[in-house]
């Protein structure tokens, strides 16, 4: 995956081409209102002043956007610009040697460079050199790029520093109290501004500004502050936000009416013929433990061979009485009394059909109709009438009543660990911090679940607060407190990459004080 595409769950439910705010779009170009006049500005002192020229902004503030229109909309034929970023060269020599590769000099030293800038002025072409992520630069570096915007007789180039605003009191010292450079303040965008820039990334992804409600694009410009790469990561986390909202409602209304509507009738399909199974089963059992009376008519009686020596008493003197027959029936005995098996009790034995034929004496067994009970052998007494006896029909035993045992008391719920950090406690701190002094503003969550888990994350330096926003509650984690705008900007370049992902930007506690104020 490119680092033009995000999650495919994330692309699949907006129907994305791309992630319209990924840090790095090709062909993305944006110019508001307030932006087209500072660019024309840059052209207009790049022709007529002999300054060097600085573009001061917060992380995030659309600085490197505005370079790179700087460079797009210059004349290729009469301008020649060399690109250069301060992180992969903050020192003299460093800077010195990518400007002599980008103008094709053999040595990299201020005048082997002014030499090659006087020779294409000469052809009639302008040298641009434009220092992205300026503040890295050390002194001495930032030293040899004024040297560089002076220039000398033979010629000078238009130096661009592209920086943080942090830079400008290094520059104020080295120039020592002269004239020497001149520099442009970006402004954060107005919320419709806000909404023009959510517009555009929306529309490069094949997407329109409608799948945000005006209500989310308020919150975006409020919790960004404006300015573009905190609108970008902001704009995100609310769309993701949304997408898992959509999906949690999705599932409690059931998975099985968002499936395809063939499976749907598959499923139905499959429900019925459990459901009749079931109750064919449920018929069929009935049917069994409904009690049988059978009776042995006289003709079926067969009558074994006697084995040698056995008394055979005479058959009227023994019968079974089942119950519900009006006359006795004989059944003749031949030495030992043989059970009679029925087909049902046979097979719940595991008996097949010839160990049935064998079991019930052979050619001579009798096959009864189907009945639940067992018939009791009898055990025959030599010249003995045995009495009738009477089969009752079975009774089904009563189960013995079952003791639900009492539900164990639910465990006590842990009380809220003294780590998680309460709001009462947290505004407290807000309030000890003196107006004037500044914070960096994080990020803002709905969820105070969401910050406390951040806080505990990243450490006791972090906090945060809760304030009101359209009616529901926002919590702004904060980190550290700095006694002036240039501690906490030095602070920021400190903070772990993923954090800085973030676009932190400095706030004082007056106006943080003010909003936990009017929460209450």
């Amino acid at each position: 995956m490119t680092s033009l595409h995000a999650d495919e769950a994330f692309l699949d439910h907006y129907h994305f081409t791309h992630d319209p705010f990924a840090a790095r779009v090709p062909g993305f170009k944006f110019y508001p209102a307030q932006r087209k006049p500072v660019l024309g500005q840059l052209h207009h002192l790049a022709r007529y002043s002999q300054l060097l020229l600085v573009v001061s902004g917060p992380a995030g503030g659309g600085k490197t956007l505005l370079r790179q229109a700087l460079v797009a909309s210059t004349n290729k034929q009469s301008v020649q610009s060399v690109v250069v970023s301060a992180k992969g060269a903050s020192d003299p020599a460093s800077i010195l040697r990518l400007l002599a590769q980008g103008l094709q000099v053999q040595r990299g030293d201020l005048p082997s460079v002014l030499a090659q800038v006087g020779q294409l002025a000469l052809t009639g072409q302008e040298v641009y050199v434009l220092v992205d992520d300026a503040q890295d630069l050390s002194d001495a570096a930032l030293s040899s790029l004024l040297s560089l915007a002076a220039g000398n007789a033979e010629g000078r180039p238009h130096v661009f520093l592209f920086a943080e605003s942090g830079i400008l009191s290094r520059l104020e010292q080295l120039a020592g109290g002269e004239e020497c450079f001149h520099v442009i303040e970006l402004q954060p965008y107005s919320e419709d501004e806000t909404r023009e820039y959510l517009a555009l990334r929306l529309d490069g992804a094949g997407q329109g500004i409608e799948i945000l409600t005006d209500e989310q694009v308020a919150t975006i410009h409020e919790l960004s502050g404006g300015w573009p790469g905190a609108i970008n990561q902001v704009a995100h986390e609310t769309l993701i936000e949304a997408m898992l909202a959509d999906r949690r409602s999705a599932g409690r209304k059931g998975f099985a009416w968002n499936l395809p509507k063939k499976h749907v009738l598959a499923l139905l399909v499959v429900s019925l013929g459990v459901l009749a199974a079931w109750m064919m089963q449920g018929r069929e059992s009935g049917e069994d433990n409904v009690p049988v009376i059978a009776q042995l008519p006289l003709d079926q009686a067969a009558t074994p061979a006697p084995a040698p020596g056995a008394v055979v008493p005479d058959k009227a003197e023994l019968s079974i009485q089942f119950e519900g027959a009006n006359q006795p029936m004989p059944l003749p005995l031949v030495g030992e009394a043989q059970p009679v098996i029925r087909q049902p009790l046979a097979q719940a034995a595991g008996l097949s059909s010839a160990e049935e034929s064998d079991g019930a004496g052979g050619e001579g067994a009798v096959d009864l109709p189907t009945a639940p009970a067992p018939i009791a052998p009898i055990t025959p007494a030599p010249a003995v009438v045995a009495p009738p006896v009477v089969v009752p029909a079975p009774v089904k035993p009563v189960p013995a009543p079952v003791q639900t045992p009492a539900p164990a008391p639910a465990p006590a719920k842990p009380a809220t660990p003294v780590a998680a950090a309460q709001p009462a406690a947290v505004s407290g701190w807000y309030a000890t911090q003196a107006g004037s002094r500044f914070t960096l503003q994080i990020l803002g969550s709905r969820s105070e679940s969401g910050a406390q888990a951040f806080v505990r994350e990243h450490g006791a330096e972090y906090r945060y607060f809760r304030k009101q926003h359209q009616g529901q509650p926002l919590y702004v984690v904060t980190y550290g407190s700095f006694a002036t705008r240039d501690e906490a900007q030095a602070a920021l370049r400190t903070l772990p990459a993923k954090v800085q992902a973030g676009k932190p930007w400095p706030r004082n506690f007056a106006g943080i004080q003010q909003e936990i104020a009017q929460a209450r």
